[in-house]
């Protein structure tokens, strides 16, 4: 695994030309992880629904 300071020598000898792909690589990167957590987080909202929609979970957190 490359450390941060290895790839920040890496980036700054680029040619400027590549910034914006860079850039645009950096975008990707973070859109690719974003939309991973939310594919997670959406797969487990249809097992979590048994427990969310009960009286007892609405009765727990009325008060908040």
């Amino acid at each position: 695994m490359l450390s941060r300071e290895v790839l920040l020598k890496e980036i700054d000898g680029l040619p400027a030309e590549f910034m914006d792909e860079l850039q645009d690589f950096v975008q990707f990167l973070k859109l690719k992880r974003t939309k991973k957590n939310m594919e997670a987080t959406l797969l487990s909202e249809s097992s979590l629904r048994k427990d969310w929609l009960s009286a007892e979970e609405d009765e727990a957190w009325r008060d908040l």
